[in-house]
């Protein structure tokens, strides 16, 4: 049989996290295999239904809907007993009468060499050469070395990861400590005190959940930043701007006790970086409305790499170039359609290859179950995107 009819095993990816998804793409890719994207189990069920080539499913358990991951992962098992099944999860560890047999569970963040490696064990060697230390690849949110003599910038990267990690983990801790030391000055009766300790415990674990969450995102961040970059400066220069549209977009949702945000705040702070000061280069139209806490981190991770783009490549490269940033609200059909347009800058050209910040730029579509497109016009690049209400605005 020839290299080209090896048909390559398909890997269904449910993760409704758009930078854990784009993680999970890359490592499914490095071990070999062909992924297939899904951002709820009713896509992903619907997807199964429709076709009969999916080897693996690989799922989150936390996911909004009418099934979460491990619903699904008993669903598939049932439906269809010849897929293999991976559970992924940042806040439960389910036992091993809960998971479906012979399914397997891996915490977060992923480990990825680890993850490869089951792969590649539960459905083949797959058709790419893994290179374990390779600088695509992280483990547990730390930078792998190359094979080259110079080690010392890399061993730096891991170091700073690594000691971000041990710090978030002695923050935890030490907000439990704080806690109970604050309630015992406070002298509260006993009754109430079970009280506080049952509210204390429900903080607690809902700060764990969203610490491992973010050490998930941050990881996922740290390995797409690396995973092409030409040098290790260009790497950590371009996490760097992720981390920092990542804390930005944190920031207004804290303001909203983390239930939604503004439409125009978020769009704001994702270009006002890189606004030059006294000069407006962005000029926004269109209605304000509250956003899902989900579609925020979304929507600001994403023009951030619009914005990166167009001050290396596009109108903002140039004194002259601005760019409009416009959305309607269709009432009847309930969508949303927003566009960004470039004028003034120099005249664009479609690029040779697709970069993590065009991926990105397209998954947003996906996330949010609607369809992006991305316009390479001479006279400026043009992005758009169209989206149902219901998949964006706050409940």
């Amino acid at each position: 049989m020839s290299k080209d009819s090896v048909e390559i095993a398909k890997v269904l990816i449910v993760e409704d996290e758009m930078m854990l998804r784009m993680r999970a793409v890359d490592l499914v890719e490095d071990a070999g295999f062909t992924p297939v994207q899904a951002v709820s189990a009713d896509e992903a069920l619907s997807i199964l239904e429709s076709r009969s080539d999916i080897s693996l499913l690989f799922t989150d358990i936390q996911m909004p809907g009418t099934l979460d991951g491990l619903k699904l992962a008993h669903a598939v098992h049932d439906r269809w007993p010849s897929i293999k099944i991976i559970l992924v999860s940042g806040q439960v560890s389910p036992s091993d009468a809960e998971k479906p047999s012979d399914s397997r569970f891996f915490g977060k963040p992923l480990n990825v060499e680890k993850m490869i490696i089951e792969l590649q064990a539960m459905i083949g060697a797959g058709t790419l050469k893994t290179v374990p230390n390779a600088a695509s690849l992280l483990v547990d949110g730390a930078v792998l070395g190359s094979d080259s003599a110079d080690q010392s910038p890399r061993s730096a990267q891991e170091a700073i990861l690594l000691a971000e990690n041990d710090s978030l983990r002695s923050l935890l801790e030490q907000a439990g400590i704080d806690a109970e030391v604050l309630l015992a000055q406070a002298g509260i009766e006993a009754k109430e005190r079970e009280a506080a300790d049952k509210l204390q415990d429900l903080i607690l674990g809902e700060l764990h959940h969203r610490i491992k969450n973010t050490l998930a995102t941050v990881s996922a961040i740290a390995s797409q930043s690396f995973r092409n970059a030409t040098n290790i400066e260009h790497g950590q220069t371009a996490m760097e701007g992720r981390l920092l549209a990542l804390g930005r977009a944190h920031d207004l949702l804290m303001q909203a006790s983390w239930s939604n945000a503004s439409l125009t705040h978020t769009l704001n702070g994702a270009t006002e970086p890189y606004d030059s000061q006294g000069v407006r280069r962005f000029y926004f139209n269109g209605p304000d409305i509250k956003i899902a806490s989900g579609a925020v981190i979304a929507l600001a991770m994403t023009f951030n790499e619009l914005c990166t783009n167009t001050t290396k490549f596009g109108a903002l490269s140039v004194q002259s170039g601005r760019v409009d940033i416009a959305w309607t609200i269709d009432e009847e059909k309930q969508r949303l359609h927003l566009s960004w347009i470039e004028r003034g800058g120099p005249r664009v050209q479609p690029p040779a290859r697709r970069s993590f910040g065009t991926r990105m730029m397209e998954s947003l579509g996906q996330q949010l179950k609607g369809q992006v497109r991305l316009t390479y016009e001479p006279s400026g690049f043009v992005y758009s995107m169209d989206v149902p209400l219901s998949s964006i605005v706050a409940g």
